[in-house]
């Protein structure tokens, strides 16, 4: 590595609103050689919004192993390098990730330019406990997985923060209904930091009949926030679905197992398959 080796600047863009970007990220993108994007053509825009003329690289996920090497190589050559996605933070759903571990492995220096992101900035105005969050990105897009996915956090005491399409919202929150139970409470947030900015607020299952029945409250990216499970009776109720399925499951199949202690409890049937898999992989 060369000792003039230039740093990678992780920095920031908005989510919405072009006046969200800060002075710092702006002077950055003035002076780095070269600009990383996740997608070129939003990223010409926004540089050329504030008039700055940079040198664009492509960079997303589907070129992230093989570009993250050039870009290496870039700051390698004692070029600076600034890396941003097409809205928001980078690496929170998009790529970066690759390049920040190559950059930090190969010694080179990485500086984040913190700015806008849609899930702490939804967060900050939902109303729900933010003392303690998980941020799930977005789910598996198939049904039968998304459910899997989701009963690994059903007894999550944080709230739950998704990203997800608005093509895909209702039925996402249909899952979560279905997994979580549809008393929950919940907010969706969308198009945040713009003119028709919205926060819907209720239970799953209301939020999903909202939806339903308003095809404009299903029109761009969405964030989901669903208030996490009661840490006490939580702890208690799981305990005893599991005590459940363990008695079913030493004489049934797990999969009948597990919906027969899902009737009996009131639990979730895909959560308590997925804890006897992993009881049962533990026993081997």
């Amino acid at each position: 590595m060369t000792e003039k080796a230039g740093v990678l600047y992780v920095v920031a863009t908005p989510i919405g609103n072009l006046g969200d970007m800060t002075e710092r990220a702006l002077a950055v993108l003035r002076e780095v050689d070269v600009v990383a994007a996740e997608d070129t053509r939003h990223a010409r825009h926004l540089l050329t919004h504030f008039g700055i003329q940079a040198e664009l690289y492509a960079y997303h996920e589907h070129n992230e192993d093989d570009s993250a090497q050039g870009l290496i190589k870039v700051l390698e050559s004692g070029r600076s390098l600034a890396l941003v996605s097409d809205a928001g933070t980078p690496l929170i759903s998009d790529p970066g990730f690759v390049l920040v571990r190559a950059a930090r492995a190969r010694g080179l220096r990485v500086v984040p330019i913190p700015g806008a992101s849609a899930a702490i900035c939804a967060l900050s105005a939902a109303g729900l406990p933010s003392d303690r969050f998980l941020f799930l990105g977005f789910p598996p897009r198939t049904g039968s997985k998304c459910r899997d996915w989701l009963a690994g956090v059903a007894a999550e005491p944080g709230t739950l923060v998704f990203y997800e399409s608005g093509r895909r919202a209702e039925r996402t929150l249909g899952d979560l209904a279905a997994v979580l139970g549809g008393g929950r409470r919940a907010v969706v947030a969308r198009e945040l930091t713009k003119h028709f900015e919205t926060f819907l607020s209720g239970t799953l299952e209301e939020l999903a009949g909202r939806l339903a029945g308003d095809e404009e409250q299903r029109l761009g990216e969405l964030v989901l926030l669903v208030e996490g499970a009661d840490a006490g009776l939580g702890a208690v109720q799981a305990r005893e679905e599991e005590r459940v399925l363990g008695i079913l499951a030493a004489d049934l199949p797990l999969k009948q197992a597990a919906a027969l202690a899902a009737r009996i409890t009131g639990g979730s049937k895909n959560r308590l398959y997925q804890v006897g898999l992993a009881l049962a992989h533990a026993e081997r």
